[in-house]
Parts: structure tokens; sequence; C-alpha cells
């Protein structure tokens, strides 16, 4: 059984924690301790209902001021599909937790309150989902009750949503109107709006495919090693295996393979998961790789096949994210992490800063503060061994951390590398 993983997105009060808590209720994901809880919370609806966005809202001052913070992970099942939902805040100062949330995920849900149509949080969450190559979104109109179901209304959302959508790199995306507090269109159809013809929301995340490049990439091989298991022990003397997880492709007994940056060639000689020796290993496993040849690997190295471009730079172009109150310095030395790999670089240059709304970009003001978004070039202290994002999401980001306070402070998506 295949695995979703989506997020839900939108501003402040558009009913994100509500439709969470409405999908769990409604397939019977919730434990019945759970149940008892919140209703002893007294937390109701208006109409007495119990209040389902309780399920997510897991933070005190969450659920003391009826928001969401942080990033609020809930597992369900059906008996089609696994799934594991991101609960991403909607307030603009914490926009940097929907990128984390949206970092690994295969389809975004960004909702929109029927009565105030697109906002400013709709276009900056649906230009993060483009930056971030996530393959599907679902634009949920929410509270159609609230607006007597009208056609109309969802139909000019959708309307506006198209003409947005045209200046973004999002190809694939899906308008379903529903209502999270009653259960309209969310885990069945409704007969409220019989003028809507498509799936519920549950029924398109059953059956949305998940076979394009953006979910799991398995052409381009990569493996970064985060460590080298060399046992002290006689019985183990001639072991030597490199340990990580398969970011993207596939490799088999015999591949050819090279040890990035030295550019070292190789084959494969053995491949262990779970402790068990197979044939084969695929993205995104964890596994232990052996190779014929007794060479210098490390951690950071990546052993990749030749089977698509890849880039071995100090100098990258990407578009980032800030996530810090402290704005971009490129005076300061910061860290890149690519993944199993650190070294300092600086942020160079600032080549413009996007308007979330317009999505125009400007070339005047470079200055990136909290929650911003431009393009930037990176020069690193340490060779890396990247792709470009739209290429290959697993192995085309990285973070910039500060060196002073070891603190996240950006996330990066290579589109660029010399």
């Amino acid at each position: 059984m295949d695995i979703l993983r989506f997020l839900t997105a939108g501003s402040v009060d558009d009913g994100k924690s509500t439709l969470i808590g409405r999908l769990l209720y409604d397939t019977d994901n919730i434990l019945e301790d759970q149940l008892e809880a919140i209703e002893r919370s007294n937390r109701k609806n208006d109409d007495g209902s119990i209040n389902l966005a309780v399920l997510t809202d897991g933070l005190k001052s969450e659920r003391e001021q009826g928001i969401t913070i942080d990033v609020a992970y809930k597992y369900f099942s059906t008996a089609k599909r696994k799934f594991i939902i991101a609960d991403t805040p909607g307030h603009i100062q914490y926009t940097r937790n929907m990128v984390t949330g949206a970092s690994t995920a295969n389809l975004a849900i960004i909702l929109v309150d029927a009565r105030k149509g697109l906002v400013e949080q709709t276009h900056r969450h649906s230009f993060i989902a483009s930056l971030l190559g996530i393959p599907h979104v679902v634009l949920a109109i929410n509270k159609m009750d609230l607006v007597d179901y009208d056609q109309a209304v969802f139909d000019k959302i959708a309307n506006d949503y198209r003409h947005f959508v045209e200046q973004l790199a999002i190809h694939q995306y899906t308008f379903i109107p529903v209502s999270a507090l009653k259960g309209d269109n969310i885990a069945s159809r409704s007969a409220e709006m019989p003028w809507y013809d498509g799936p519920s929301l549950l029924e398109f995340l059953e059956e949305v495919p998940l076979a394009s490049k953006g979910d799991v990439n398995l052409e381009n091989s990569r493996f970064p090693v985060q460590w080298v298991i060399r046992p002290h022990a006689e019985q183990y003397h001639d072991y030597r295996g490199y340990a990580g997880k398969i970011t993207s492709g596939i490799f088999r007994i015999g591949d050819k393979v090279t040890v990035e940056p030295s550019g070292i060639p190789s084959h494969i000689k053995a491949i262990e998961v779970g402790g068990q020796k197979t044939e084969v290993a695929f993205a995104p496993m964890a596994a232990v790789l052996h190779l014929e040849d007794e060479i210098d690997v490390g951690r950071g190295d990546t052993l990749v096949k030749s089977d698509g471009q890849v880039y071995v730079t100090q100098t990258l172009e990407g578009d980032i994210c800030w996530m810090d109150n402290r704005p971009l310095n490129p005076d300061l030395k910061y860290i890149i992490q690519h993944n199993s790999k650190q070294t300092l670089c600086y942020l160079r240059d600032v080549l413009y800063k996007v308007n979330v709304n317009s999505l125009e970009k400007n070339y005047t003001d470079t200055s990136l503060g909290l929650n911003d978004i431009g393009r930037v070039v990176i020069q690193t202290a340490e060779p890396l061994v990247v792709d470009l994002y739209e290429d290959n999401r697993s192995n085309g980001s990285a973070i910039i951390i500060d060196e002073r306070s070891n603190v996240t402070v950006g996330a990066v998506m290579i589109r660029s590398a010399e």
C-alpha cells in the first residue's frame, strides 16, 4: 500500500485543522480515548457538535488562541492508501513552518474561505508549492455552507485561481467545494451541491496518481553516504559498508557508480536493506552499499550512477525562503547542509526578491527578511554534488544554517550550478 504525503495550507481561519479533523473523524481514524478527551474539553461548535480542530492544535498556545503555529503531523489510512498529513500554519509569520511541511509533500491542499476568495496567503502558499515542485494542488473552497452552496461563488474563485496559477509552475490542480464543518464533499459527496459532479476530497486523495517525477524520482540514482561501517571485530575483518538513504533512483549489484566529488569509479559488490542482503534497492530506502574497490569514501560523499547529469560545484544559484528574524547578510559566513554534507558558504549575491502577490521580481530591493523569497548566488567552501531542483527534488535542495547560533535560517531550491 503506497503512502501519500500531503499538507494543508491557506490563510488564518480558513478551516485547515477542522478539515483534517473531519477527515480523521469520517474515516474512523480517531481513537475512542481521543474522542472522549475532545468531548470533555468542552470545545464545541455553535451547533453543539465537537470541535474537530482540537485534534491537530497540539500546542497549548494554539489551543488558547485557536490558531495553528507548529506543523502538526497526523497519520491515517483507508482501504486504498496510507496518508501522512502536515497541518501547516496560516499566519504570515509562520510561513517558514509551512515550507517545512511542504518540503516532502506529494500534494498540497490550499484552503480558501468561500466568503473571502483568494487572499495574500493563497498566493504565497501557491507560490511556495510551485517553488517546491509539489506535483499536485487541490484548491479546497471551504465554508460553502456559509454562502448557501452557491455555484457562482465557487466558479468565480476557481476562475480567479486559474488566472493566477498560469504564472506558476503548477500544472496539475483541482477545485473541490467543501464544508469541513458540515462534512460536505470531505469523505463523501454532498447532496447540498448537486451542480458539482467531481470526487469528494477523500476520493481524490485515494485516487491521485503518484507516478510523476515530482513524487519519487527513480531515474537519477543518488546515494549520499551518512556513515562508513567498519566493525572492529575479527569476524568482520573485511567488512566495509557505506550506510545512508537512497534519495533517488535505483541501485543494483554490479552497477557502475562514481564517488563524487572525487570522481573515482567503482562497482556495487553487495547491498543490504534492514540487515538482509538483496539484489536491488531504491529510493527512499535506507541501505548499506558495498563497493568492489577499497577507495576513500566518507560521510558527505555521494555515490552516483551515470543516468543523468549531476553537478559537482562550489557555485550555485537558487531560490531561497528566508526563515530568520535577522535579515540575510551577504558578508556573513553561513553553513549549507545538502543531504549529509555540511560546509561553510557565503550567500554572495541576492539577485532579486519576489513579490508573492504579483509574482514580480524586484531587482532593486535585494534585502531578504523573515518569510521573504528571492534568488541568491551561493559560494561554498567545499564542492557539493547537486541536481537542479526541477530535475530531482531530493538532491536539488539544501538548508542554510546560521554559523553563530546553529539555527536553520533558509531553505534553498537549486536552479543552476557552475
